[in-house]
């Protein structure tokens, strides 16, 4: 699975937590996720090994969120990487989105966006071709 379009939203996170630092946002603005965040979290997400830059109680895990017109009522919705490698497999071009979540102060950022999937067109090809190979096997 190759990633395209790749974007690395570290920056703007430096730029959010030295604005906290500064007095300029409260922890309130930057602690924010909201309940289906924290629950993809417990259900799809990764455990990293970043400690929390606002609390420093745990580390910070990561939910990937799909997006995507080929990927029905999948797309919104947070995909472990398995799932993820599978829907690129069988449709088109699609974006995820990865964000970082503090499952103890709810601290949370887009930590990156990137592109995976079969060229546009492809993928309702692929799974007639799939769902064809099945019904004669």
């Amino acid at each position: 699975m190759r990633r395209r379009r790749v974007v690395d939203f570290s920056l703007r996170r430096r730029g959010v937590l030295a604005e906290l630092r500064d007095g300029r946002l409260s922890l309130r603005e930057v602690c924010d996720a909201d309940v289906y965040l924290q629950r993809a979290a417990g259900f799809h997400g990764v455990v990293t090994e970043t400690l929390c830059p606002v609390c420093r109680k745990e580390n910070l895990t990561e939910v990937s969120w799909v997006f995507g017109d080929d990927l029905g009522p999948a797309s919104g919705s947070a995909r472990g990487e398995e799932e993820i490698t599978q829907l690129a497999l069988t449709h088109d071009a699609f974006t995820v989105h990865v964000v970082e979540v503090c499952r103890s102060c709810s601290w949370n950022h887009l930590v990156e966006s990137y592109e995976v999937g079969l060229p546009e067109g492809s993928g309702r090809r692929v799974r007639r071709a799939a769902r064809e190979l099945r019904r004669r096997g």
